[in-house]
């Protein structure tokens, strides 16, 4: 259903949203749906908070735009209170999760030359996903979305995630040359995919001891999403340089690259920019976002819905033959199918009024806003079982067709 004068990047399903409030969203003849997806971790504060709303207007009467050549008390603020939060020192803003990562880029980059390495290695992860520039889908994993493309820029070693041993080898073998660690705590886009307990860590002190830094894409696990501020929180690490985006603006665009250490100090003026990036709007309505996370006790909530709705679906979907694992953290779920199921996310939302995605083509990714209760996580449970059946029943009714013809 793509308008003929978009360009063809999208296969979005048959619904289109009049409006939103709190989990839930309208289509444009009136039928309300349970968010499950918010945004793709973006709406964590839950639609048309009027906190937010009430900042926007006041700050869209007052001023939306004066450049990066003037101070902005706003952008000093976020800044001030995101560092703060992470135990970073400074931050860059700009518009998106990706120009955070590419900001990231630049700075292993920087740290590699300061260190005299000519051609710096940036290990990344198999199946990562950093975003869709050149650089970052260089960083990232997935030919579908690097088809003919042709050579990317940047020099990465891709290993697998969670791999320790890996890491280590990689050290041995090409040490002289890596720069920088560049991955998320917890794999959103290839489904959800967590790593062993101590493996964050262990990352950690080899960067310290082979003075690369350690750069952790928090663009969808940030903000609250598992339960803690930041989930490299959950261990107790804190990287050099962590990227943030998503949440952070709860719809309006922005994101941010923040630093601490040797790569704190690596920018110097107009060696980065941004026109739009850090403009009053967007850092007004991050603080917005922090307020409300904070004053309405959102991390504990996170925390104990997400720890409701993991038990619930490891219950309901126990001995399940389309199921093969359910895994996650706070409020980032993932169900892992045996095969593909392209249309259960329309499904869900047309059988059941629930919003979903399915990531990889086979895994059905949770997200809701932070705001879910205990009543609705009930639902999103009900609501995924039975849609599981009634896909179960679909395959049954095609096997049978195919045995008779």
């Amino acid at each position: 259903m793509t308008a003929a004068c978009l360009m063809n990047t999208y296969q979005p399903l048959p619904l289109s949203f009049a409006r939103g409030l709190g989990t839930r969203l309208w289509d444009q003849a009136g039928r309300e749906y349970l968010d499950a997806v918010a945004g793709v971790a973006v709406t964590g504060v839950g639609h048309s908070h009027p906190r937010l709303v009430a900042a926007i207007r006041e700050q869209a009467g007052l001023l939306l735009h004066t450049s990066n050549l003037y101070a902005i008390d706003w952008q000093r603020q976020l800044a001030q209170r995101l560092t703060r939060l992470a135990g970073m020192e400074n931050a860059f803003f700009n518009n998106s999760g990706a120009e955070a990562n590419e900001t990231a880029l630049k700075l292993a980059r920087l740290h590699g030359w300061s260190r005299g390495i000519e051609q710096p290695l940036v290990v990344v992860m198999a199946n990562a996903f950093h975003g869709r520039t050149l650089g970052t889908l260089a960083a990232s994993d997935g030919p579908a979305v690097r088809l003919g493309l042709g050579t990317l820029p940047g020099d990465f070693l891709k290993l697998p995630f969670g791999d320790l041993a890996a890491l280590e080898q990689a050290a041995r073998a090409h040490g002289a040359r890596i720069a920088a660690v560049l991955m998320e705590p917890i794999q959103g886009e290839s489904g959800i995919q967590l790593a062993p307990r101590g493996y964050l860590p262990a990352v950690r002190e080899l960067c310290n001891r082979r003075n690369w830094l350690l750069m952790l894409d928090e663009i969808q696990t940030g903000l609250g999403r598992t339960g803690q501020w930041f989930a490299c929180q959950h261990e107790g690490v804190i990287p050099d340089v962590m990227t943030l985006a998503k949440g952070l603006g709860n719809g309006i665009p922005i994101g941010a690259c923040l630093a601490r250490g040797k790569a704190a100090q690596l920018f110097t003026p107009g060696s980065h920019g941004s026109t739009f990036g850090g403009n009053p709007l967007a850092c007004r309505v991050a603080c917005t976002v922090l307020d409300i996370i904070e004053e309405q006790g959102l991390l504990a909530n996170a925390r104990r819905q997400g720890e409701r709705l993991l038990q619930r679906l490891q219950v309901e979907l126990a001995g399940h033959p389309q199921v093969l694992q359910v895994r996650g953290l706070g409020l980032m779920i993932g169900i892992e199918l045996k095969a593909p199921q392209r249309d259960l996310a329309l499904r869900a939302a047309r059988d059941h009024g629930l919003l979903i995605n399915v990531t990889r083509g086979s895994t059905i990714r949770l997200l809701p806003p932070l705001i879910v209760d205990e009543r609705e996580v009930e639902m999103i449970v009900r609501g995924v079982v039975r849609t599981l059946q009634g896909s179960a029943v679909d395959e049954a009714q095609a096997d049978k067709v195919l045995a008779v013809s």
